[in-house]
């Protein structure tokens, strides 16, 4: 399939948008994470692009979009604008479905809580990335959470609520967090050789080889931003967030930087949402792609059909059929 390449304005910044497959087909946006381009996608684009209207782009900031020139223009509701510019130029007024990998899909919460977008998402996927919301409430108790563990049957009836222990198990995992908000250091890592050696590291943590960004430094650097410009505020000044769209979460057991409890006990905010476990690592978009893609498009049919999902359930890739 032949994938087009558009420059779609969207305020201070002109993404690089790229669109395949048939023009009439349901449309999918892919949101990529960090410190990636939309090239981590390319995989499943090739699984789904005979079917759907896929639809990805570089971040402000990473692959081939322009950067701002300023920190806080790496704040959520900027990355929300920028996905609601990229839709608008590629899906007209249709509803489309939203896929978020890490950073992708802490930014794409945004979206799926605001109520601008109501009726414009048609359903969200979610790969590796909390609402950061939803995130920081929990880490304070305002979830509700409490410590008991459920089977896929008993979430039917009543929510899965978090384990134990889950919220210190997620700090020690988010030891990055901390490390990108120091001043000079992380840029200096970058520069000196991370992003050099960053295949490396994937190929050590994740068992796979990936093909070497030729960006990598530019997203590296310029998607510290992502950190600095949200987390500290979400941190100490955490919304309410509720979601307007069915929500799927995938989840890799194998994850070394977001555990898999922190999606679950949502309800308060996500209403029936569905949650697949599968034994995986942070990085499975690029190295099961058929799986992703499998789940997403089950997911995408599932709610072209109009079905409704089970409250909170929890589902084996076993069970799932992929």
């Amino acid at each position: 399939m032949i994938r087009d390449t558009l420059a779609v304005v969207a305020g201070d910044v002109r993404l690089a948008v790229y669109v395949s497959g048939p023009r009439d087909a349901p449309p999918i946006v892919l949101v990529h994470g960090y410190p990636d381009s939309a090239a981590v996608w390319e995989p499943v684009r090739a699984q789904l692009d005979a079917r759907y209207r896929v639809i990805s782009y570089d971040v402000r900031g990473a692959g081939a979009s322009e950067a701002p020139a300023t920190r806080g223009a790496y704040r959520l509701e900027r990355l929300a604008a920028d996905l609601l510019a990229v839709a608008d130029a590629t899906c007209g007024s249709r509803p489309f479905h939203l896929v978020g990998h890490d950073w992708g899909s802490i930014q794409s919460w945004e979206a799926v809580a605001d109520p601008a977008f109501k009726g414009r998402i048609a359903s969200y996927t979610s790969i590796s990335g909390p609402c950061l919301d939803h995130a920081s409430l929990g880490l304070r108790g305002d979830d509700d959470a409490q410590i008991t563990q459920q089977t896929a049957d008993q979430a039917a009836h009543q929510p899965v609520k978090r384990p134990f222990g889950s919220g210190l198990r997620q700090t020690l995992k988010s030891w990055y967090i901390v490390f990108f908000h120091l001043p000079w250091l992380p840029e200096l890592v970058w520069r000196a050789g991370g992003a050099r050696f960053w295949p490396l590291w994937l190929r050590v943590t994740e068992r796979m080889r990936p093909e070497r960004d030729p960006a990598q430094t530019r997203n590296a650097l310029n998607g510290l931003n992502l950190y600095r410009a949200n987390f500290i505020d979400k941190l100490l000044r955490p919304r309410s967030r509720h979601a307007h769209a069915p929500v799927q979460f995938i989840v890799p057991l194998r994850d070394r930087y977001v555990g898999p409890a922190l999606s679950l006990g949502l309800e308060r905010w996500l209403g029936p949402y569905q949650r697949t476990e599968i034994d995986a690592g942070h990085w499975v978009v690029l190295r099961e792609p058929e799986r992703i893609a499998a789940l997403v498009e089950r997911f995408v049919e599932q709610h072209r059909a109009g079905l409704e999902e089970t409250p909170g359930a929890t589902i084996s890739a076993r069970a799932a059929g992929v």
